[in-house]
């Protein structure tokens, strides 16, 4: 996932992920992967939503400029970096690999990897990455990325969720931060006592879409569910998914959740930063966002609380970069994103420092990068979230655009629909188990 908090404008990453099921992965199957006009030249296109022209944080922009500042200096064919602002909004990128003028190089999450690998659109980078460079990002990273060994993205950050607090708001109600709840239970009525006439005790996202499921996943995990079993079977029929779904339905008919957020749930600067809530569901991004864009507002950070019996768990998602198998020059682009995030060369890793812990604030998918970075990681908010949060984080679940859909609609129904959390799980199971087994493309994680 990306820093969401700091997109332009227009742009957020529920937009940026909310077509996942308009185009499914056979919408890219069959189809010209390239077209004529783009077999000529000698530079790549790199669509992404950071640089050059876009209204990120100048450390972001300048970050993705001089990468490819770097590369172009050393090399004959350029990288050329083409910012949308609708990066995927309205099926963009999508629609420009069907009708055969896809980009080179771009950025694909782990929820929509499936997407663009079962439709053929994803270059094998294995071959350009060394072995020993391959050993230094662990597989709860670079697995979602992975089919059958072979490695089809390169993540250049992992972003796990926490839960911010307004301090203010604690210190209106007479809490400090022994009083951050560790239970579902507490959180609720954490929420309850938070909530006045003008804010909202706590946040979930209430945008259907990709985000909304990311962020939901993990109170799914905390309780033992899975959307699939073992057996291929769908596993959304469960005493811990009704519970998962009960908690943000409770939230919300309580009235200390809110049914319409400011800008996306994402956005930490528009939600709890501008006073709109007390607690917010966000990630690692939301230290930077703050810092940025909300310097005068103190908060604070605590684990997602677990249910009864439960376990500890998070979910850490990230933004990886990815080349079109059939672009220009796939070698040369394959070449790139191995030269960018994946080599041996101290400025590799440095690149990938330089990104998560100055552009943005995420954590590094290299473990050499996790040790470069060691002075930054051991203070402040990164330090909570290096040391609390990310050792409990489980990989962004990939799923084909139609399966992301079906517990989309789940979470929509008991959380705003008024359907009762057993049956939104139950009629989701069943859609899900149809669907499933049908399925033909690479393993769903």
């Amino acid at each position: 996932m990306s820093n969401d908090a700091n997109m332009p404008r227009g742009l957020n990453r529920r937009d940026i992920l909310k077509g996942g099921a308009a185009l499914g992965a056979a919408g890219l199957a069959g189809l010209p992967l390239v077209g004529s006009a783009y077999a000529q030249g000698k530079t790549l296109n790199f669509w992404n939503f950071y640089a050059p022209d876009s209204e990120q944080p100048k450390a972001q922009v300048e970050w993705w400029t001089k990468m490819a500042a770097d590369w172009n200096a050393a090399n004959d064919t350029k990288v050329e970096l083409d910012y949308l602002v609708d990066y995927m909004q309205g099926n963009k990128l999508s629609t420009a690999f069907a009708s055969g003028q896809g980009p080179d190089l771009f950025l694909i999450s782990p929820g929509d990897f499936l997407r663009y690998y079962n439709g053929g659109a994803l270059l094998d980078l294995t071959p350009f990455i060394d072995p020993e460079v391959q050993k230094d990002f662990p597989e709860a990273v670079m697995g979602t990325r992975k089919v059958d060994g072979k490695i089809y993205g390169v993540p250049m950050e992992v972003e796990p969720m926490a839960f911010y607090y307004s301090v203010k708001a604690f210190e209106d109600a007479g809490l400090n931060e022994n009083d951050v709840p560790k239970t579902w239970d507490e959180l609720l009525e954490l929420g309850k006592k938070l909530t006045t006439s003008d804010r909202y005790g706590l946040l979930f996202d209430t945008n259907p879409g990709y985000y909304q499921n990311f962020t939901w996943y993990p109170f799914m995990w905390q309780g033992g569910g899975e959307f699939q079993t073992a057996d291929g079977k769908s596993g959304f029929n469960s005493p811990a998914v009704i519970a998962a779904l009960k908690l943000w339905k409770d939230a919300i008919d309580s009235g200390s959740a809110p049914r319409q957020i400011n800008a996306g749930g994402f956005d930490i600067v528009a939600n709890m930063g501008a006073g709109y809530c007390a607690m917010q569901n966000c990630g690692i991004w939301g230290i930077a966002a703050m810092e940025q864009k909300a310097p005068d507002v103190p908060f604070g950070m605590f684990k997602l609380p677990i249910p009864a019996g439960g376990k500890y768990v998070t979910v850490g998602g990230g933004w990886a970069f990815v080349a079109n198998a059939k672009g220009k020059d796939p070698e040369t682009a394959g070449k790139f994103i191995a030269w960018a995030l994946a080599s041996k060369s101290p400025d590799s890793v440095q690149r990938i420092v330089d990104w998560c812990t100055v552009a943005k604030s995420d954590m590094p998918p290299r473990q050499s990068a996790i040790e470069a970075g060691k002075a930054a990681y051991g203070q402040g908010g990164l330090k909570f979230f290096a040391d609390e949060v990310y050792p409990g984080a489980r990989g962004e679940p990939r799923l084909p655009p139609e399966a992301y859909k079906i517990i989309s609609d789940a979470i929509q129904a008991a959380m705003l629909g008024g359907v009762e959390p057993e049956k939104a799980a139950a009629d989701a199971s069943a859609l899900l188990d149809t669907f499933l087994a049908s399925y033909k493309g690479a393993p769903m994680l």
